[in-house]
């Protein structure tokens, strides 16, 4: 190559501008002739208006360096055309979106039609995560290659975007581009996403019929991954049992959905078939477990996969882990040992201060969890809306409204009530039970959205305050915003009216439950309402509400006939009563003490000794509230 218009006599500003330009045309021709500069220590440039010299190491040349580079290195044998789709692909596999667009805009402005390079553009845009643009160029040039298409519909799955993703699939159908395998997956994980069962059968049925599943092993996992997440476990666990072969993904798609469902059980007995096979566990697999035994509080199982986990090494690498332990031995109550694993963690994220706190939360240690968050932030972690919801409620634990209203100022601060209003119930809950209405009400009445649940809260702090009228009118009040009371309102109204000794208010409630709301009284309901009768006397009334119950009476509804008896003296409906308890626990010692107080009562001796021989037989010593 002639470097000789490497010089500094040229004469001009034109010339030089001239020379500058044709010297970068390609200076992939001279990449690897740095020897051959006439003055290394000297720059062979100036600007022509600036007169500052032009290095080749400066910012902008070495750039285009870099970018000649790239250029030789991928696009092969094609030496003279830096804008082939080979390089476009390369940009595709490096999801190197700088390069790419840079290219896209070389062709627009050479005026390149698109079209040649359209199904490598959509490809790299969607890979790179732009999809607007992928999708604008598809509408433009439809293309009749798979390729584009499935990379969109993979793309678009991947941020979440499930129906666009689906709706990417129809297009394409409609272009007539016949689906392949990976394309049937990408539109499975689309179904997962948006619980879309009925358009995920459309697929498996396609999917059988090509006989895919016999050599796939990755289809047979999204079958199971979307069938588990739009909750049809059964047909999950039966499509996994149909695969020719299985593997860690396809179990693991599984145990993640019964894990999800709650099912923990479920979980853990396919995660021992899974062993069976001598397929081993990984990470994820283990997080699930350990979450199926948090919901079952299966500690012991917990326990071993601990052990499995530290014995493989898993916890310096995998944060997702180390916070599924910290959470599953916090929701199993063993919050020493949830503390004890988290300071081991290698490293923390609010989302591991966050299991810990809400153990603590739940199990009433109000103090615990607040010395947690404080500790949490000494480290520098800044709490998310599920900090300050799990805060709120350790506040409402043991009363800390001072920190409470501080936790609510952040709030504030932040915005988080906007779009959070699991963040409001919990505020509203939180001055309820620390005695504060006023301020409850008027949290509640700021709220952008409520529900039954925000209502339930007020409703529970006025009922607990025995304010009555303000119950009821926040009762009104609810359902005249359209939003339907459910079991939990009834109970607190039924509770209020049991306290108050509403009876005819409280049967009101009670008969308008399944006749005008179309709730079934739950168990507790039943209870509450045959205590609020008994307490006034309705002895007979109470005993026909229990008798015409659509399940058997648990040991609590006899406690509160036996209770009531005692009370006004009622030895016939007290026999019976009592009768009925110990047919249901001989052993239960709370019916015996009842029964003997009110034959006591009632001047009957012989049937308290009677009584007393039966419990000292039936070695009846357990009360409620004591373990045997």
């Amino acid at each position: 190559m002639d470097l000789g218009l490497m010089t500094t006599s040229m004469a001009g500003c034109e010339d030089l501008e001239l020379s500058w330009k044709e010297f970068f045309r390609d200076s992939s021709k001279w990449w690897d002739q740095p020897g051959s500069k006439q003055c290394p220590g000297q720059s062979g440039f100036r600007h022509a208006a600036t007169k500052g010299p032009l290095w080749m190491d400066s910012c902008g040349v070495s750039e285009e360096l870099r970018w000649r580079r790239f250029a030789v290195e991928h696009r092969g044998d094609e030496t003279e055309d830096a804008l082939s789709p080979s390089l476009i692909w390369a940009c595709c596999k490096n999801k190197d979106l700088y390069r790419g667009t840079r290219i896209h805009n070389e062709l627009q402005k050479r005026g390149l039609g698109e079209k040649l390079y359209s199904n490598a553009l959509v490809t790299m845009y969607a890979q790179c995560g732009e999809l607007q643009k992928a999708q604008a160029l598809l509408d433009t040039h439809k293309s009749s290659s798979v390729i584009p298409w499935t990379a969109l519909i993979a793309s678009y799955g991947r941020q979440g975007k499930g129906k666009d993703a689906l709706e990417c699939y129809k297009q394409m159908q409609l272009a007539g581009v016949p689906p392949n395998e990976v394309t049937y997956a990408c539109v499975l994980k689309a179904c997962a996403v948006t619980r879309d069962i009925d358009k995920g059968k459309e697929i498996h049925e396609r999917i059988s019929m090509q006989g895919l599943l016999e050599h796939n092993t990755i289809l047979g996992g999204a079958l199971v991954d979307m069938y588990a997440k739009c909750g049809a476990l059964c047909q999950a666990q039966s499509i996994l049992e149909e695969l020719p072969s299985r593997n860690i993904v396809s179990w693991s798609a599984l145990i993640i959905g019964y894990a999800r469902m709650g099912q923990g059980q479920q979980a853990l007995d396919c995660f021992e078939l899974m062993q069976r096979e001598g397929i081993i566990p990984d990470a994820v697999t283990y997080a699930c477990i350990l979450k199926a035994c948090a919901s079952i509080g299966a500690i012991n199982m917990g326990k071993q996969v601990h052990g499995e986990v530290l014995r493989q090494g898993f916890l310096e690498h995998d944060i997702v882990l180390g916070n599924a332990l910290v959470d599953m031995y916090a929701k199993c109550g063993v919050l020493s040992q949830a503390r004890n694993v988290l300071e081991k963690l290698p490293s923390r994220n609010v989302a591991s201060w966050n299991a810990l706190i809400a153990g603590y939360a739940q199990t009433g240690q109000g103090q615990s969890a607040l010395e947690s968050f404080q500790q949490m932030q000494h480290e520098g972690i800044l709490p998310d809306a599920v900090t300050y919801l799990c805060v709120v409620k350790a506040c409402a634990v043991i009363g800390a409204i001072e920190k409470g209203k501080e936790i609510h100022d952040e709030i504030s601060r932040q915005s988080l009530l906007k779009h959070n209003v699991l963040l409001g119930n919990a505020l509203v809950d939180m001055y309820a039970k620390c005695g504060d209405l006023l301020q409850a009400r008027t949290v509640l009445e700021k709220l952008p959205s409520r529900n039954v649940v925000s209502w339930n809260a007020l409703i529970t702090g006025y009922a607990q305050n025995g304010q009555s009228q303000q119950a009821l009118q926040c009762f009104g009040r609810m359902q005249k915003e359209g939003i339907l009371p459910d079991v939990v309102t009834f109970m607190c109204l039924l509770n209020l009216c049991c306290h108050l000794g509403l009876v005819e208010k409280g049967q009101e409630l009670f008969d308008s439950m399944e006749a005008v709301y179309g709730l079934q009284p739950d168990v507790d309901c039943f209870t509450c309402m045959a205590d609020l009768l008994g307490r006034a006397g309705h002895l007979g009334r109470a005993v026909e509400l229990i008798q015409g119950m659509p399940f058997s009476a648990n040991s609590s509804i006899w406690h509160c006939l036996l209770g009531a008896c005692q009370r006004w003296v009622d030895v016939n409906v007290g026999t019976w009563a009592f009768q009925q308890a110990i047919e249901l626990d001989k052993c239960d010692g709370a019916a015996y003490v009842l029964a003997v107080n009110i034959f006591a009562a009632a001047g009957m001796l012989e049937k308290v000794k009677e009584i007393e021989a039966m419990r000292i037989k039936n070695k009846a010593w357990k009360l409620p509230g004591c373990s045997s």
